[in-house]
This record gives C-alpha cells, structure tokens and sequence, in this order.
C-alpha cells in the first residue's frame, strides 16, 4: 500500500499539479486520506513548494454545521481556503468520506444561502482554474463508504481505483501521456466542427459549439480521468436527452432522467425515481441550461460506482451537465450547481459532427 501511495503521490504532484519550487499548494480532504497526504506533503517538498497547507474535515462536519449554522455563520468562509483560491498555486481536493448519504436530508433552504454566500470566491475560482493560474486536480482515497456504494469490498475498490489512475504500470505518468496524444486527436477534430448530434436510445439531441472549445480531459484537472468535453452555446442546445445511468447529486440519487430542450433551455423533465429533488434542482438559478457536453474515454473503468469522478469517464458513454459552464470552453451560463448526467452509447449510440458519424456503439471511427 506505501509503494502505490507513493507512486499515487508522485503522479499527483508532477503531473497532475506539475509543483515548481517557490510555489504555495493547498490540500483539502478528510481524516480519512491521512495516509496519501503523508506521501503528497513529501513529494511537494521535495518538488520544492514554499508552503503546503492542508485542511482535514473530521466525520459530520458539513451536517453538523448545516444543521446548527444561523444565516451569519452561513455567510463564513474558511480564511485559509480564501485565501487559497485567490493566492495559492496549486488546489488538490482528494475525496475521501466517511458518509456518502450524510447531506441526503439536509435544510435546502440552508445549501441554497451557503452556496450563494460562495458565488463570488466561486466566480475567482473558475477564472483562475480556467487560466491553469491556480492549477487544481480532483483524486480518490479509497474508502469504505465508497466501496460500499460501489459494491464492491474495500480491497477490490482500491484495485478499482488504482487501476482507473494507471497506477500499477511502471510509469504512471507515461501512460497519461499516451491518453493525451490520443485523445488530441479527437479534440483536435472537434474543434474544427460547429455541429454535434447525439443519437442513441432515449438520445435525439443536437448543439452547436463555435466559438467554443473542446478538451483534452488528460489526467491533469482530474485523476483519473479520460474524456474530451466543452460547453455548448447556451442557447444551441435542442431534442430530447435520456440518461440510462442513475444520477447522483448532495447525496440524492435519480434514475430514468428525460429532459426535453428547445434552444438551449430545459422545458419538460421527467425521472422514474427521484422527481422531487429533480423538481428542487431547476427551481435553482441557470440549471435549466447545459454548462458541458461530453465523451468517456477512459475504458479501465468498465462500471458505474456512483462516483462522478470515475463515471463520467466511463468508455462509451455521453454525459451533460446541467448548470455551471466552463470558462476554458468559452461558456458563459453561471450557476452554483454542475451536475453530470451520463448515458451509455455502445448499444446503437452515434456521434455525427457537421452531419459526418465519426463515433459510433461506444468507439471513434478514427
């Protein structure tokens, strides 16, 4: 287990986040991931960073707080993380839990007066990130309750992990550099297309994207990852969309989402199972526009876990984003909310680009 962390650790900190000496790097997760953040606070230093600073949150914090906060406390935000979203060089949030289910009956009306009191230090975030001037990675400490969600036991779920992140080959990082060249390909020939059309079971929906730009999704902003995405024109977006994939969001889960679109904007929405929050979900500021379109490429993760992190990256599914956009992209819809819906395209799914198919039953045709 010390050689993968270590390994885990090294990957992290020179090719997710590429630390320079001098440079100040901020470290947030739970009691839980202990262990990797011993191993990315010895290779920061080495790597020669000025400052590391690490926030660790103990089991409950977030419910205890919703739970008991007045609106002034609400209003608080950690001067450490402040501060680190405006100065710092470099953001690795390692997500850890203890609960996945423990904000599933949180105050609504408190997540809504929390989140707002964060638009502003949000808004310095996204510029910053979308400028790499604040490089930030998101990983995965293998925990129990994400086994447990993922059902699978402890030690198949860290194998699951490690795998999805290239860490049992012998150089890591040389294995991401592959998934950069190849998908460069793909994104470089989307970025010379303005039309996307998405066609699959459930799945009639078209975008335009110019002006916009397509990502190489290649290790560095997330680990794992292995995808290409951007956000479409807020007000190009039209047809009907199913995801075949359970959606998770604040600890709530929906399945058999339909959304029905006309230029840009979400008019109808239906689900087999959780309507209700859905319902609260579109009552909330921009969420009834698409902040990404997207393509899974990573095809070591073969299934879902509920976890986003790794879903989304699954080979041979779409997936969209209700809510907030990408700066990088070019996108321009603000909401507090981002939440990735995906959906699988090996039975039958194609891509068509300025009406050319160039994907097709989960796999590029190039």
């Amino acid at each position: 287990m010390n050689s993968i962390l270590s390994k885990y650790a090294k990957l992290l900190v020179n090719y997710c986040l590429e630390i320079k000496p001098g440079e100040k790097f901020f470290i947030l997760t739970s009691t839980l991931a202990e262990p990797l953040v011993k191993e990315i606070y010895r290779e920061a230093l080495i790597a020669g960073a000025k400052q590391v600073e690490i926030e660790m949150q103990f089991q409950g914090k977030n419910r205890i707080f919703l739970k008991e906060a007045n609106d002034e406390q609400l209003q608080q935000v950690s001067p450490l993380y402040k501060l680190a979203m405006v100065e710092f060089d470099a953001y690795l949030a390692i997500r850890a839990p203890y609960n996945l289910r423990e904000g599933a009956n949180n105050d609504t009306e408190k997540v809504k007066k929390y989140k707002a009191s964060r638009a502003a230090l949000n808004e310095i975030y996204f510029k910053r990130t979308a400028t790499r001037d604040l490089k930030r990675s998101l990983c995965q400490y293998p925990t129990i309750a994400s086994a447990q969600n993922a059902g699978m036991s402890l030690e198949e779920y860290e194998k699951f992990v490690f795998n999805a992140c290239n860490l049992y080959a012998d150089d890591p990082t040389a294995e991401w550099l592959k998934v950069r060249e190849k998908q460069q390909k793909i994104v470089d020939l989307l970025n010379g297309k303005k039309d996307i059309h998405y066609k699959g079971n459930g799945i009639d929906i078209s975008f335009k994207t110019k002006g916009r730009t397509w990502i190489n999704s290649d290790g560095q902003t997330n680990m794992p990852s292995g995808e290409v995405y951007t956000s479409p024109e807020e007000d190009s977006v039209n047809g009907v969309i199913n995801f075949s994939y359970p959606g998770l969001y604040m600890g709530q889960e929906v399945e058999g989402v339909t959304l029905w679109v006309k230029d840009g904007y979400i008019e109808k929405w239906e689900a087999k199972r959780g309507k209700d929050f859905l319902d609260k979900i579109f009552n909330m500021e921009g969420t009834r526009r698409f902040g990404e379109a997207a393509i899974g490429t990573n095809y070591n993760i073969k299934q879902m876990t509920k976890n986003i992190l790794f879903d989304e990256k699954i080979g041979g599914t779409i997936h969209m984003a209700i809510g907030q956009s990408y700066m990088q992209c070019g996108g321009k819809n603000k909401s507090s909310v981002h939440w990735d819906m995906i959906s699988d395209m090996t039975d039958g799914g194609q891509i068509l680009a300025d009406g050319e198919k160039i994907y097709e039953n989960g796999l590029f045709l190039f």
